[in-house]
């Protein structure tokens, strides 16, 4: 960029400034510009930003997402190594600071089906993100088990080949196929959505301590959760959930204005705003 545009008083300024709940902790050297105050900048997007958005085949594959943040947080050098934990607390804020605090959106009752036209306050929102905390450990017998929060990375990867094979589950009543066909598909994506979240869950592990070994290697981990008992693989599984549900926004308590029904409704945040189904 020419430092020396006459025009340079003009180009965007940051709106806000964050505090990231890992406190910069889980990032790659190199991948985050530490702060010495611990907030970072937050810039309003780019018209660019908002087109690369709205690229369906780059939202699919994240790379909208990690554009878009580098882009309003240029302290943050690749995106793709963002701790989980970080993520929706990044999310509303460059949306705050894009658009301002306040976030239109509709809802239905599930109940009567009536609709209404809502409003959120996203610094509310994002006040109630936390942190998980990650020294907690798992102890199985004289094996440990330390965690970390997967990054942007892994999520986008395990978020892609959970899709691609349920989506081959879900087209299977429409296949033109013998019975027979159809139960061995079913069986194979079934069990590849179970390597997925093996998968997934090594990627959770940060190290497992034994007696005789200290083992970070992924095969390893993977191998582990494949072959060890169901109760250790569900507390491990639960463990995980839990950790990263803290620090997810949380759903919306709802009250329909027409027949007072009591409901939630699920908000997962992209640039735009998008709230799940009602339930």
């Amino acid at each position: 960029m020419n430092s020396n545009n006459p025009l340079q008083q003009y180009f965007r300024q940051p709106a806000i400034y964050i505090k990231l709940p890992s406190l910069g902790n889980f990032y790659p050297p190199g991948s985050l510009n530490p702060s010495v105050t611990g907030e970072y900048p937050v810039y309003p997007m780019t018209a660019i930003d908002e087109i690369t958005y709205r690229t369906p085949d780059a939202m699919f594959n994240g790379q909208a997402t990690v554009s878009v943040i580098q882009s309003c947080m240029p302290d943050i050098v690749d995106a793709w190594q963002i701790p989980t934990m970080d993520l929706d607390t990044i999310l509303v804020a460059i949306r705050i600071a894009s658009y301002g605090h306040e976030m239109e959106f509709g809802s239905m009752c599930p109940a009567c089906r009536a609709t209404a036209d809502r409003s959120l306050d996203l610094r509310l929102a994002m006040a109630q993100l936390t942190a998980a905390d990650y020294s907690n450990s798992i102890k199985y017998g004289d094996m440990e088990i330390f965690f970390r929060p997967m990054n942007y990375k892994n999520l986008t990867d395990n978020s892609k080949m959970q899709y691609e094979n349920q989506k081959i589950v879900q087209m299977m009543p429409d296949l033109d196929m013998i019975d027979e066909q159809k139960v061995t598909m079913v069986s194979d994506a079934l069990k590849k959505i179970t390597e997925v979240t093996v998968k997934a869950l090594s990627c959770s592990i940060s190290v497992v301590k034994t007696p005789s070994a200290m083992v970070t290697e992924p095969k390893f981990l993977e191998e582990m959760l494949l072959n060890c008992d169901r109760k250790l693989f569900n507390q491990i599984r639960d463990h995980v959930v839990q950790s990263k549900s803290v620090s997810e926004l949380q759903p919306l308590h709802l009250e329909c204005d027409e027949c007072s029904h009591k409901y939630t409704q699920q908000l997962t945040m992209d640039m735009s705003g998008f709230f799940a189904p009602a339930s």
